[in-house]
């Protein structure tokens, strides 16, 4: 019998953490007391006969690759004396520490938003894509200061940020994206941030509010300064909503973007004469590019699926009476995701977008450029191809390699060649395509080969192939080569050592479905509960496992970045001995890996990115804590 029927049959609790000692959790009780007897594996919202509307209600038809990219702009700071009512230092940790040099400010609105130039997405107007064009045309939306994805965010290590966010959403049932609630909080993902401003799912504003964040932009456990040789630097980050419950709705109705920091040798300068500059593509040349696949309905709206089986709209109901969560201004919560009824599985979109426009085309120069591509969710998960297509109908097509220069917004040691880049949700991988080892008039196409289910609750096993695959972005490679001063190094940023004296814990951590729901440890997310209590300055190794053979888990851990030591009992690959903020636990995966918490204290949390698993309830909360005050 393998363990996990064992566990399965529910051999009681001393068996079960029999289990967890062999894994090294030898001090913490994994399993609770309602787990003794065993869950049930049924309890599904849906009938087994119930198909997506993927399969029964197709989005509309667009050809691929003639909307132009959408291109985010560049966050620009503003007079910080503007703010009414003025900053308060005293609810942030290390305000003075970390005294913020640029100040930005942000409205959170419902507007519309063209998916697609052609109708029913856009206007007709050929080209014109996402606020331009008739204003009374488009998919109503959410987003920040009337754009999604949000603007992007350029920092620096070294030059703290204070970022004010407007809540002018529509109350509920007031707007007209009736699946989201307008309560976001918004999540600096993997940001090195305190508590009150890392945007846990309990620290939700509603309409009429606003939420300081203070980022304080340096490397963790350097808080007092570091070298251009530090090793815990990051570089590609991102922002999205994190409402407890509600967090798949709320960033698929349009709340993410990017958040890019630099450093001495990661400069956003190809021409830096700075010797230890990396002089990667810069400027025009590195752009992000966030994945979000999306459903339709037959006049161009995005819809959430797995409505109620009538085919209502899963308008938020409210509690019986508001609870307590834990918020840090003290606001109750007063909506359960869980009484919509809509599926737990996951959701899945039948076109995919890039920057919120359904596989678009972007015109490069025959030159290097930096992308920085994000799986930004709900669920789907990737597996990305590079086809060329040449201008020459007599050549034939063919598969190159990505150029991958990082792991979850982390540098790695050296460039890889891959032929494949995995996108579990809320991965990124910055890669380099060198657009000039093709010719005039090729052009160079993203693809996708993962299958998945169409619930959306993790792959299939099939790759797809030929017609079969799923369009996602092209680039056209036209002119001559321009001047092209950027490079790509041999050698980036060493890892941290491991040092194994610093481990104070070992966790068991096992991701589950029981009764219609998602499960960490058999238990369901309290955000007044603390699971694991860890304290500040020390080193832990957990132990993440996967119990489910047909689902998929990309578990995201807040506030520090970690190191794999181990996938199924072998060393991590090239690509995964990095350092990292998602672990990509595939059907029956268990992955370890070693971690350190510094710098700041307070509560943040670990969770499932397939956002619907994680608002339904596939989350734990954990806390820094002072010495000598761990469990």
């Amino acid at each position: 019998m393998k363990r996990r029927d064992a566990l399965k049959l529910g051999f009681g609790a001393a068996s079960a953490t029999a289990v967890a000692s062999q894994a090294g959790a030898v001090d913490i009780e994994q399993w609770p007391e309602s787990a003794e007897e065993g869950l049930a594996q049924d309890g599904l919202v849906f009938p087994d006969t119930f198909q997506p509307s993927i399969v029964t209600e197709p989005s509309p038809f667009v050809e691929p690759f003639t909307a132009p990219l959408n291109i985010m702009p560049i966050a620009q700071p503003i007079d910080p004396n503007t703010f009414d009512p003025p900053i308060e230092p005293t609810r942030h940790q290390r305000f003075d520490d970390f005294s913020p040099q640029k100040h930005y400010q942000e409205v959170m609105s419902e507007f519309r938003w063209k998916y697609h130039w052609q109708p029913p997405y856009g206007d007709g107007t050929e080209g014109v894509v996402g606020r331009d064009g008739d204003p009374d045309v488009g998919s109503w939306h959410w987003g920040f200061n009337g754009i999604t994805p949000g603007e992007t965010y350029h920092a620096n290590y070294g030059e703290p940020v204070f970022l004010r966010r407007n809540n002018l959403l529509p109350p509920v049932g007031a707007g007209n994206v009736q699946f989201a609630l307008p309560s976001p909080t918004i999540h600096l993902h993997n940001g090195h941030t305190a508590s009150e401003s890392d945007g846990i799912p309990q620290d939700f504003f509603n309409p009429g509010e606003f939420w300081d964040y203070h980022y304080a932009n340096f490397p963790a456990g350097s808080p007092d300064g570091w070298t251009p040789f530090n090793t815990e630097i990051m570089n590609t980050l991102w922002y999205h909503d994190h409402r407890l419950d509600f967090t798949a709705t709320n960033v698929y109705a349009g709340f993410s973007g990017f958040y890019l920091i630099f450093d001495e040798r990661d400069s956003n300068n190809e021409e830096d004469p700075n010797p230890l500059a990396f002089r990667l593509p810069s400027g025009d040349y590195d752009i992000p590019l966030i994945l979000h696949d999306v459903q339709f309905t037959a006049d161009g709206q995005a819809r959430w699926d797995f409505f109620l089986p009538d085919g209502d709209q899963p308008n938020p109901e409210a509690r019986p009476e508001p609870v307590d969560v834990g918020n840090s201004q003290g606001t109750p919560d007063s909506y359960d995701s869980n009484r919509l009824q809509y599926t737990t599985q996951g959701m899945v979109g039948d076109h995919v977008t890039v920057n919120r426009i359904i596989t678009p085309y972007l015109e490069v120069e025959r030159r290097k450029y930096r992308f920085r591509f994000l799986n930004g969710g709900p669920s789907r998960l990737y597996n990305l191809r590079l086809k060329v297509i040449p201008g020459n109908p007599r050549r034939p097509a063919y598969y190159d390699d990505w150029v991958v220069l990082s792991n979850d917004g982390n540098l790695l040691e050296a460039p890889l060649l891959q032929s494949n880049l995995k996108l579990y949700v809320a991965n990124r991988h910055d890669v380099i395509i060198d657009f000039a080892r093709y010719r005039r008039g090729d052009r160079i196409q993203v693809w996708n080969d993962m299958e998945i289910r169409n619930d959306g609750a993790g792959p299939t096993g099939y790759t797809l192939e030929g017609d079969d695959m799923i369009p996602v972005m092209e680039f056209r490679a036209e002119g001559r080569r321009p001047r092209d001063p950027s490079r790509i190094p041999a050698r980036m940023r060493d890892l941290p050592e491991i040092d194994m004296s610093q481990v104070r814990r070992k966790r068991l951590f096992v991701f589950d479905y029981d009764n219609g729901l998602w499960t960490v440890n058999g238990r369901l997310m309290d955000p007044n509960r603390v699971d694991a209590k860890i304290e500040q300055g020390s080193a832990e190794i957990w132990t993440f496992r996967n119990e489910g053979v047909t689902w998929a888990h990309p578990v995201h851990t807040h506030f520090e970045e970690f190191q794999i030591l181990e996938v199924n009992g072998r060393p991590p690959s090239a690509i995964e001995r990095s350092r990292k903020d998602v672990v990509e636990l595939g059907p029956g995966d268990e992955v370890t890996f070693f971690g350190r918490w510094r710098d700041f204290m307070g509560k943040h949390v670990m969770h499932c990115h397939n956002v619907v698993h994680e608002d339904h309830a596939m989350m734990i909360r954990w806390d820094i804590v002072e010495p000598g005050q761990g469990d």
